[in-house]
């Protein structure tokens, strides 16, 4: 089945996947739950506001190249003076202000503010592998909660036709159609099915758990899933796209390429450094200097300014042990480069094979949905005349499940292999996706731009405080499901 053929089985879909998937026109979207958890899930928001620490690493070693000025200021009360200082001042006010102009430090600032730009770029990146990783499993959680919906309503299903037939077996026991061992097997086989049954309930709720734990609210009354968007030919494209779109990788380049920088950095330390200063210095004694005798001035203001060159000449070998350890942690930077690529063509692959492997399995199970079905009308009618057992019966009803479950199973494994693959192609954020709400896009650039220029020592942003919210009051999921569904089956 080709990827458009897909596309058309889950926008068309049968009678038994409408029991999953078939809702109110007021039911939550895939797209509503993506934005909610766009908006509200503490792991995103977390990894947002940690990339806009690590933009805030670029000003901090930028500060270290632009000039300084600092002040000291000294009041001191001589309380003893020397007997020998006839002009010991009693007290004196001294204020001295410092300039210094870095000019040249030997690279390290310039390779250093490189270097944190470059792991801007990764973390960057990373925040897209991150929403990209929380997208897939949105997806899967709501896929999840549809196809256990879909579990229930058919486990439910059988339950109740067992009851059916377990009474007409005793009603049949009683005028000797049938033997007391085919009660006992309609009463055996409705019990593992009520068993079935509560399983698959509790599977719904975790499901369910899932996906307030995800989205920060409760499924409910989820609408089939739209078509998904761009979804390759063939797995040699879905590589090439992975090659240059993959997140992981576009973060692991970034580092390496900040590896190197930090290398370079790390040779300055044999280089001089440069820098300009100016001091200057205000005195005053409160007519206290030489007990306040005329014609020595009583405040006095000096002034200086010069270049200061610093040369390292021998330093037991601490930059050559700083270049090689930065040197071999760019070489760790490169391997682990090859190390991203050649997870992102695994995961590419995997999830191709995966998805092929869903479409081949609801392609069979169709098949087997419409064979079993009318395997048992046909046991069906042919026990009413005596040519079948109960246990055949029973056999039937049970194949006939087992293909409707594996049919609604592999409905959802292809849409989360599909999803999974766009994700490891790159294009499973939210700049590819259509979400609620204008003006919605997060983009990391903004901060970065807010702060790369900001030089004001007192510049601060408002408080910290948690964006996500608790779902402490969002209530316990109960395995009950919607009544379109009940009714579908």
């Amino acid at each position: 089945m080709s990827p458009t053929a897909f596309l058309k089985t889950l926008a068309g879909g049968s009678a038994l996947y409408a029991l999953a998937l078939a809702q109110p026109a007021a039911a939550d979207t895939l797209q509503e739950a993506l934005t909610a958890a766009y908006v509200n899930n503490p792991t995103l928001l977390a990894a947002r506001a940690n990339q806009r620490a690590t933009d805030e690493a670029v000003v901090i070693l930028e500060a270290q190249g632009i000039p300084s000025v600092n002040a000291t200021a000294r009041y001191t009360e001589f309380i003893k003076n020397s007997p020998n200082s006839f002009t010991a001042p009693d007290r004196v006010l001294q204020l001295s202000p410092q300039l210094i102009v870095p000019v040249y430090q030997g690279g390290a600032i310039k390779n250093g503010v490189k270097a944190a730009e470059e792991r801007v770029a990764a973390g960057q990146a990373d925040l897209r592998a991150t929403e990209s990783a929380l997208f897939s499993q949105v997806v899967a959680a709501y896929m999840d909660v549809l196809l256990n919906q879909a579990v229930v309503g058919l486990r439910a299903n059988q339950v109740q036709v067992l009851g059916v037939n377990l009474q007409a077996t005793s009603d049949r026991f009683e005028i000797g159609d049938v033997t007391r061992t085919d009660i006992a097997q309609s009463q055996s086989r409705l019990a593992v099915a009520q068993g079935d049954l509560r399983n698959a309930q509790a599977n719904l709720i975790n499901a369910r758990e899932a996906y307030i734990r995800l989205v920060g609210e409760a499924p409910e009354n989820l609408q089939s899933p739209p078509a998904l968007p761009g979804l390759p030919e063939d797995v040699s494209t879905a590589v090439d796209v992975a090659l240059e779109n993959n997140p992981d990788l576009i973060a692991a380049k970034e580092r390496a390429s900040a590896a190197g920088f930090d290398t370079s950095a790390a040779g300055s330390g044999r280089l001089p450094t440069v820098s300009l200063f100016g001091n200057g210095q205000y005195a005053n004694y409160f007519d206290t200097l030489a007990g306040g005798a005329g014609g020595i001035a009583q405040r006095e203001t000096t002034l200086n300014a010069g270049v200061q060159v610093s040369i390292p000449i021998f330093q037991g070998g601490l930059p050559a042990a700083r270049q090689r350890q930065a040197q071999a942690r760019e070489t760790a930077a490169l391997e682990q480069v090859i190390a991203a690529e050649r997870l992102a063509i695994a995961n590419v692959r995997a999830a191709w094979s995966s998805w092929q492997a869903s479409l081949a399995v609801i392609e069979s199970s169709q098949v087997a949905v419409q064979a079993a079905e009318l395997s048992l009308e046909g046991v069906r009618a042919e026990n009413s005349i005596g040519n079948r057992t109960i246990l055949d019966v029973l056999n039937a009803e049970q194949e006939l499940l087992s293909a409707q479950v594996q049919l609604v199973t592999a409905r959802r494994n292809a849409y989360v292999a599909g999803f999974s693959l766009l994700a490891a192609m790159g294009r499973a954020e939210a700049r590819d996706l259509n979400l609620v709400g204008e003006g919605l896009l997060y983009d990391p650039a903004t901060n970065y731009d807010r702060v790369r220029y900001k030089v004001w020592d007192w510049d601060r942003d408002p408080e910290p405080s948690a964006a996500a919210t608790s779902t402490v009051t969002v209530p316990a999921p109960t395995a009950e499901i919607p009544e379109e569904d009940d009714s579908a089956s």
